[in-house]
């Protein structure tokens, strides 16, 4: 039997395990830096598109290069899982006197569900490999989507998100950085081509050109990251999102590859899936948390929540 101090066989070793632990895809990069990512995000900051999360901007440095974040990592194993719905999201709209939440926050918090197998998974690979390890699920200052990429899960596409060959949309990302030396995979290229349907689709005009948005005209930012009351302008096209947007994953063609999610916890909650506006907007708080026990909604309020309700029955 082969060493498994071989590159190769610490590849297939992780990737069974990250398979066995639940994971969809799996792919290896360097611990470097994305020079085009780093300039995207100067490009965003300097013209103020990040609105009101002014976290992007206090940590840009650290966010742009892996190696600013952990100086002694060489390599980062990238993860998905698919999150991929039943039925298409789009066809939900039509039911004016329901909410739409977006796809990823009708199940189980996604934070937590990833979070606890990729903890498992570098502890695994800390005890396998005598390595160290540092694993990342979106709040810390990293750039998974370039990363991502880089490990050849897919490619960030003209709506600025991730797309995979073979779940289309529908993949969350966590990270795991190591001091082990693992040979990196080949990055994905870009399969977009000529197709524009995530520009044309957006109710708010939030893309100012392929591969850039304003987040500042995003219904995803205006619902869960902005502070105060939506502008009168982006009512009417929000229509009834009262939680994200998955406008411009959904449209997207490669998605007639996607499959519906193995993990159970992505599923979608019954009550979360086309819940009745009228009853949102009379939540109050406690029940509010009861509702969104364990979800990613909870984290948001409930004044903030119901702000958007309210804005989505009003118009």
């Amino acid at each position: 039997m082969p060493s498994l101090t071989l590159k190769a066989d610490i590849k297939s070793v992780i990737t069974q395990r990250a398979k066995a632990e639940g994971f969809d895809a799996i792919g290896f990069a360097r611990a470097e830096a994305a020079p085009e990512a780093g300039e995207h995000l100067a490009t965003f900051l300097a013209e103020e598109r990040h609105g009101q999360m002014d976290w992007l901007a206090r940590n840009a440095g650290r966010r742009a290069d892996p190696l600013a974040l952990w100086p002694e990592a060489r390599s980062v194993i990238v993860v998905g899982a698919n999150y991929g719905p039943p039925t298409d999201p789009l066809e939900r709209l039509a039911q004016k006197d329901k909410g739409v939440i977006s796809v990823y926050a009708q199940g189980a918090d996604y934070h937590d569900v990833i979070k606890a197998k990729l903890r498992r998974l570098a502890m695994y690979i800390a005890e396998k490999f005598s390595a160290d390890v540092k694993l990342f699920v979106d709040t810390a200052p990293v750039m998974e989507k370039p990363l991502a990429q880089k490990a050849g899960l897919g490619w960030q596409g003209k709506h600025t998100n991730l797309v995979s060959r073979e779940f289309g949309s529908w993949l969350f990302l966590g990270s795991i950085f190591t001091t082990l030396e693992i040979a990196a995979d080949d990055g994905e290229d870009d399969h977009c081509g000529a197709c524009r349907r995530c520009l044309d689709i957006c109710p708010t005009s939030a893309f100012t050109a392929p591969y850039e948005i304003d987040a500042r005209r995003c219904i995803s930012y205006l619902t869960i990251e902005h502070k105060g009351h939506i502008a009168r302008e982006f009512r009417e096209p929000m229509g009834n999102r009262i939680y994200g947007c998955d406008d411009c994953l959904a449209i997207c063609p490669w998605n007639k590859f996607a499959s519906v999610a193995r993990e159970i916890q992505f599923h979608a909650r019954s009550e979360l899936e086309q819940p009745r506006l009228a009853d949102l907007i009379g939540l109050d708080d406690a029940a509010f948390r009861q509702l969104f026990r364990k979800s990613p909604i909870k984290r948001i309020g409930r004044d903030r929540f119901v702000r958007a309700v309210t804005s989505s029955i009003c118009c």
